[in-house]
């Protein structure tokens, strides 16, 4: 009787080891193509250029990376900051604007109320 009872646990523990390495397994697969899914998503977007109506668009955040073909007039319409080049030193020449360069807008408040 204690032989049977000893065989049963063992069979319980062997089931039940079997079941949590199982699951175990899916976790990880399904661990792993979460993970390359967002990797996936995440490299599409790296070298992609905003061209177009799309620089139309985009938001005028107090961080603004210029895009392709844009020009501080453009920027300074769109986001309603006069003063650009004033409150960013690092823009030595106002024609020499380029892509990915990062700059501080701070929209002028009488302006965006005419708007």
């Amino acid at each position: 009787m204690a032989a049977r009872v000893s065989n049963r646990i063992i069979t319980t523990s062997k089931s039940m080891a079997s079941s949590s390495s199982w699951c175990s397994v899916l976790a990880l697969v399904f661990l792993s193509l979460i993970l390359l899914s967002s990797s996936v998503e995440s490299s599409s977007l790296v070298g992609e250029s905003i061209k177009g109506n799309q620089l139309l668009d985009r938001a005028c955040d107090e961080v603004y990376i210029v895009g392709e073909g844009e020009t501080l007039h453009m920027i300074s319409d769109k986001c309603g900051d006069p003063f650009i080049v004033e409150q960013n030193p690092h823009i030595n020449d106002p024609d020499d604007v380029f892509p990915g360069l990062v700059i501080k807008i701070t929209p002028f408040k009488s302006r965006k109320l005419l708007s």
